[in-house]
């Protein structure tokens, strides 16, 4: 199959065949941009090595987030389908860990992520396409905003904007689309590559030995050129091993010493930082020498925020109105007890699963054990030191005024009182 051929199929399988007629739309009017339009430049931004690495930091520990789907009366139709979908394989060119790590690569590179929404003749959820696009346009079809994609390969597609999860960052100027990711970062990367091609310079410049022959009479151009060449030859070249050279005393060599200037590695340093905190992350993030104080401040700010986009973009369009009035949504979350150290886990086994919120084989797999078979392992256990808190002072022996009462005394008393009358 030709090139041409796989990107008509794999367009084919992703919308179908069933383009959308836009003839007589218009631009889809905004309130602050006089034309809709989004360029997609993430390709010249994720170019840059320390830049793909903080893309590649966040994306992937990102994509350890697990989309699930909850509901609290009705059960939307064809509920294990849709869950399979989320949980293992959005569509069947990737895995959801590739799914969710490619969604938030492309917001990373350029504020910006569209996840097309495929929808079969049924009308159930059959896909979830990450898009990849160079050019995006919103225009208005019979007064319903749609999208009009431009591919690399000049392919188009118009989809309605209902079908598509945007995830967005940076959220400010622009109505519909977080701002450019190029502008704030483009001084930086050009700093960060002068530096680099000055390092290579400066190697290449300190590998060849520069200097004048000066001649001590006065010499015919050719000859000048003739005892430049034999010196290069006798001197310079590679194969004299023993890097001796003679010279006459008509001419004198004179060394030129170079001192070519480089950035050193505080300032070097310096412009790094710049792009961590434009991404916001560390470099022990970074580096994966983090502690687990380091990952859990990592996690509120960057891993968290995404989830809750997530969790509300997703819920608000894969769900009718009537579906979502019925308690379905979908939530992205991590099992954060996986990134803690041996001691807070047992810490918060112990404490936990006495309050029976955790049973014991989740406790294993917080301690990354295999499960058990056995049933009493799915039972959650509480402590009898705990008591409901509406019969505390029953349980305790406290009356309605606050303190204790004795039946035996009393019962003593009325005996006593009785044999004395």
């Amino acid at each position: 199959m030709s090139l041409k051929a796989e990107i008509r199929s794999l367009f084919g399988n992703m919308f179908g065949n069933k383009p959308v007629s836009i003839q007589g739309s218009t631009d889809f009017k905004l309130l602050n941009d006089f034309i809709p339009y989004f360029y997609n430049y993430s390709g010249n931004l994720y170019d840059s090595a320390v830049v793909r690495s903080c893309i590649h930091t966040v994306a992937s520990h990102a994509a350890k987030l697990k989309p699930k789907h909850f509901y609290r009366k009705n059960k939307i139709t064809g509920a294990d389908s849709f869950d399979r979908l989320l949980s293992l394989r959005p569509n069947e060119y990737m895995n959801t860990y590739d799914f969710i790590y490619k969604t938030v690569s492309q917001l990373y590179s350029s504020n910006n992520a569209f996840i097309y929404i495929r929808i079969d003749d049924t009308g159930a959820i059959s896909g979830l396409y990450p898009i990849n696009y160079n050019q995006i346009k919103l225009i208005d079809v019979d007064g319903e905003m749609f999208a009009q994609f431009l591919f690399r390969t000049g392919i188009q597609v118009c989809i309605p904007y209902s079908q598509l999860i945007h995830i967005r960052r940076h959220y400010n100027n622009n109505d519909m689309f977080g701002d450019d990711a190029m502008q704030p970062l483009q001084p930086t990367l050009d700093v960060l590559t002068t530096i680099d091609q000055g390092v290579i310079n400066a190697i290449k410049s300190s590998a060849f030995v520069r200097g004048l022959l000066k001649f001590k009479t006065i010499q015919a151009d050719s000859v000048i050129k003739k005892t430049k060449d034999e010196f290069v030859t006798d001197y310079l070249n590679i194969n004299n091993n023993n890097g001796i050279a003679a010279l006459d005393t008509k001419a004198d060599f004179i060394p030129l010493s170079l001192d070519p200037k480089m950035a050193d590695d505080k300032q070097t340093a310096l412009f790094r930082d710049n792009i961590y905190r434009y991404f916001n992350v560390s470099e022990k993030i970074i580096k994966s020498e983090y502690n687990e104080d380091d990952y859990n401040a990592f996690y509120n700010s960057v891993i968290e925020p995404i989830a809750i986009q997530f969790s509300l973009e997703f819920t608000s369009k894969m769900f009718t109105p009537t579906e979502i009035s019925y308690g379905n949504e979908i939530q992205f979350s991590a099992d954060r007890m996986m990134f803690a150290n041996l001691q807070t886990k047992k810490d918060a086994i112990k404490d936990l699963m006495a309050l029976g919120i955790f049973s014991i084989n989740e406790s294993r797999e917080i301690l990354e054990l295999s499960k058990l078979d056995e049933d009493y392992a799915d039972k959650h256990i509480v402590s009898l030191n705990y008591v409901d808190a509406s019969k505390a002072n029953q349980y305790q022996g406290v009356g309605n005024d606050d303190k204790p009462t004795d039946n035996k005394d009393d019962n003593s008393n009325g005996d006593e009182n009785k044999n004395d009358n």
